[in-house]
């Protein structure tokens, strides 16, 4: 037996009982697999697969935000982020909370009135349609692309825990498990089931959260301090894993870098973004998104607790040690608390967590190609009825495999990590063009599609040269040659190579758009009047 297993079975009892944790499991898939199937029995129309009829109130659609939004990054990465490196793992519960914001002032709302199924509704407004279009699926299927990495990895080490396998064959096995259920979970259900279980997993990881984090400060007389200090004693770098510097301070650059990624990357993600086309007014968007807010910002706030407290009672080099690596910060802080039955509660809450995310990410591409590649451009708008929603069905089983392979390839990861390049590839191609679209009058389709395009090439290439793919320990191709890009995420350039290309286009362009159709936009957006008519034109 290795000292691993050993370590497993002495303090945290991980591999102890995986009978248990696999009825567990069985049980909220059995579960969730019959909220898709009930919901899936009014799926007729693309309005029903896409946008689930549009039939959610702001208080659903605002726990299905949150279920989307709280992903295995949210849950694994950062209470793993907060265990090793403290402080500065904390920064991602703040960057990812204060980018609600954004997307809240900004976009939510206008998006909302604008657009009909996808991001390159908006888009293409007032713009040509067929090369808008274009860009804007191909940015949404590699921003969806990246997203599903995270969580594919955050699934691998999750379920390697619990039934101790820590061979890559074996989590590979995991992996394309999940890729699997997740293909049936989108092709049975649609937007409307993919909502329900989002929603179900968004209660139960908060209720999770809210009992793991009382349970914590009970063991430590209910007083931060002491949760604080104890988090200090237990690590390896003492008292500097309670202030800034531990991870970032070699190089405070690529902490701006994420910063500006986090912050302004929520408003660009088109699988959020599409959410706000299931609720029928525009006060409903709104009220979705401060429901959102709410739900988000609470859990947030409760990875302080869960992350320091693994830190404390776990330990950051037993959970380093651990199948999963700093992913299983919270299922073995859930042993140490509960035992086998608690880790088998919290970590199926995470796969649930998982599953929901990626299934909405898929429906999220699925759409973008069926609806913006294949019916708008391919057949020039004029799709026999339903086609689409067959296009989306098989573009849902491409986009499952895809995910597989790339999961496997991301497994040592941190999934949080891996969240913050999804969220600058969609500051940088995204999040310029939505704001030029939606507030500058002179915007033209040069400057969409050199936006988008060039912030797109600009994100992907510095990832690729960068230690993400070389040279670390944790790189793609680990330990395997020099990365020529120092910083980890691309966003301090990338993004304002977005917004300097949307305006560059703009202002080379030799003739104006409809200035018609810019009027007509700024009115919907604002006043929602006329959403309801098709956008094609």
């Amino acid at each position: 037996m290795s000292s691993l297993a050993v370590f497993a079975a002495e303090t945290t009892k991980v591999d102890n009982n995986p009978i248990l944790n696999m009825t567990i499991f069985a049980l909220f898939v059995a579960v969730t697999l019959f909220i898709v199937v009930r919901a899936s029995r009014n799926n007729k129309t693309a309005a029903d697969y896409y946008a689930a009829g549009r039939s959610f109130t702001g208080p659903q659609n605002g726990f299905a935000i949150s279920g989307d939004y709280l992903s295995a990054a949210s849950f694994l990465g950062i209470c793993g982020a907060i265990a090793v490196n403290g402080y500065d793992g904390f920064l991602y519960s703040i960057g990812f909370l204060v980018a609600w914001l954004v997307a809240l002032l900004l976009v939510a709302e206008l998006m909302r009135n604008t657009g009909k199924f996808t991001m390159a509704d908006v888009l293409s407004f007032r713009l040509k349609q067929r090369p808008v279009r274009m860009a804007a699926a191909i940015t949404t299927l590699v921003v969806c692309l990246f997203y599903l990495l995270a969580q594919m990895a955050g699934a691998g080490g999750l379920v390697s825990l619990l039934l101790g396998i820590d061979g890559q064959v074996g989590q590979s096995v995991v992996i394309a498990v999940v890729g699997v259920l997740m293909i049936i979970y989108v092709l049975v259900g649609g937007m409307k089931g993919t909502t329900w279980v989002q929603i179900v997993k968004a209660g139960l990881l908060i209720i999770g959260a809210v009992v793991m984090t009382v349970w914590v400060l009970a063991l430590h007389g209910f007083s931060i301090n002491e949760l604080l200090a104890q988090a200090a004693a237990g690590s390896p770098a003492g008292d500097k894993v309670l202030g800034p510097g531990l991870q970032y301070g070699a190089n405070p650059w690529d902490f701006i870098s994420l910063a500006l990624a986090l912050v302004l990357g929520t408003a660009g993600l088109p699988h959020v973004l599409m959410r706000f086309y299931t609720v029928p007014t525009a006060k409903e968007a709104r009220r979705s998104v401060v429901w959102a807010i709410w739900l988000i910002g609470i859990f947030y706030l409760l990875t302080l607790v869960l992350g320091y407290g693994a830190g404390a009672l776990v330990g950051p080099e037993a959970i380093k040690a651990a199948p999963g690596g700093v992913n299983s910060a919270a299922p073995l802080l859930a042993a140490h608390l509960g035992g086998p039955v608690l880790l088998g509660i919290i970590s199926a809450v995470a796969f649930a967590t998982i599953l929901a995310v990626v299934a909405g990410l898929t429906i999220t591409a699925a759409a973008s190609f069926s609806h913006d590649i294949y019916a708008s451009v391919i057949k020039k708008g004029k799709a026999a009825p339903g086609s689409e929603v067959k296009v989306a069905r098989r573009t849902v089983v491409v986009i499952g495999v895809l995910a597989i392979i790339g999961g496997v390839g991301v497994q040592h990861q941190n999934v949080a990590f891996l969240v913050a390049l999804a969220f600058a590839v969609a500051a940088s191609a995204n999040l310029p063009t939505i704001l030029y679209s939606l507030f500058w009058k002179n915007f033209t389709t040069r400057g969409a599609v050199w936006s988008m395009y060039g912030g797109l090439a600009s994100a992907l290439i510095l990832i690729f040269l960068s230690p993400v793919f070389w040279g670390g320990e944790t790189s793609v191709f680990a330990n395997v040659g020099t990365a020529i890009w120092p910083l980890n995420n691309p966003g301090i350039v990338s993004i304002p190579i977005g917004f300097a290309l949307g305006w560059l286009g703009s202002v080379l362009s030799k003739k104006d758009e409809d200035p018609e159709r810019a009027a007509e936009m700024e009115v919907r957006s604002l006043t929602g009047f006329g959403a309801e008519k098709p956008t094609v034109h």
